[in-house]
């Protein structure tokens, strides 16, 4: 069995795309998922597959929740090495400077192409941060993520492709739980 973690984009915020963990849960039970977990209402799923192959796994969730919701869900997932991986690859860890607090882990859909890279300037958004580490980017806003100009949805326009972001705590927390399973 091989342990994932789905990270559903975008649900449950601001009264859109509103799904209760618990239905959640019984969804991937019925997808023939094996204990799965919920963390916190922003969709953090984890789950037990036979299946290793995570884009057949994640085509299987998006078309669950089109059936189930009648709208569309980007869901990322990683294993628990990949997150462990991404953990230890944040840079800003190396910035004591940066609280924790204002970290955040923006997982992507794919390593982004040089060209659309080129289309942010970092510098006009300053004192907000990022880095790039492969699939994995990490934003620092020195003020609270709501008022953030470089958010999910400006890496997503920016960089042409389909990302979720969690906070640091977050990030940890589903490692934590991954490691339980």
């Amino acid at each position: 069995m091989q342990t994932f973690i789905a990270l559903l984009r975008g649900i449950n915020v601001s009264g859109q795309k509103k799904i209760l963990m618990s239905d959640l849960k019984k969804h991937f039970e019925e997808l023939g998922f094996t204990n799965v977990q919920t963390y916190i209402q922003s969709g953090n799923v984890l789950f037990q597959s036979e299946e290793k192959n995570a884009a057949i796994l994640q085509a299987e969730i998006e078309k669950m929740i089109l059936a189930k919701y009648n709208f569309k869900v980007v869901t990322l997932l990683r294993t628990p090495p990949e997150l462990k991986e991404a953990i230890n690859a944040n840079p800003f860890l190396h910035e004591p400077e940066k609280e924790l607090s204002r970290q955040y882990v923006t997982f992507l859909s794919e390593v982004p192409a040089p060209e659309n890279l080129v289309k942010i300037n970092a510098s006009a958004y300053d004192p907000e941060e990022y880095r790039l580490v492969g699939t994995t980017l990490y934003f620092y806003s020195p003020a609270n993520y709501g008022k953030a100009k470089m958010s999910n949805n400006f890496f997503e326009n920016k960089l042409k492709l389909k990302a979720t972001t969690r906070n640091w705590a977050t990030v940890n927390k589903l490692m934590e739980l991954a490691g339980k399973l």
